[in-house]
C-alpha cells in the first residue's frame, strides 16, 4: 500500500521535451532513450553547449611549476 502512495517525479528530456519518470529503472534518465542521450551527447561534442568558466585567479605556468618543485 505504501508503494501506491508515492510520488513519481516527472521530468522533461532535455532533447524532445517528452515527460519521463524520474526512476532507477530508466538507464537514460533524465533522456527518454538511448537516441536522445546520444543526439545530446554529440551536441557536446559539436561544441553546441558551453560551460562558462573564470580564468580570474588561475596560476601562470610558471608559478606552478615552483609548486612542484
Amino acid at each position: 500500500m505504501a508503494e501506491s502512495r508515492q510520488i513519481r517525479l516527472q521530468v522533461k528530456c532535455p532533447t524532445c521535451q517528452t515527460a519521463v519518470v524520474w526512476k532507477p529503472e530508466n538507464a537514460f534518465r533524465p533522456f527518454c532513450s538511448q537516441r536522445c542521450k546520444l543526439i545530446d551527447l554529440g551536441g557536446w561534442a559539436d561544441e553546441e553547449y558551453t560551460v562558462t568558466a573564470q580564468e580570474e585567479g588561475l596560476l601562470e605556468i610558471s608559478e606552478f611549476e615552483c609548486i612542484y618543485r
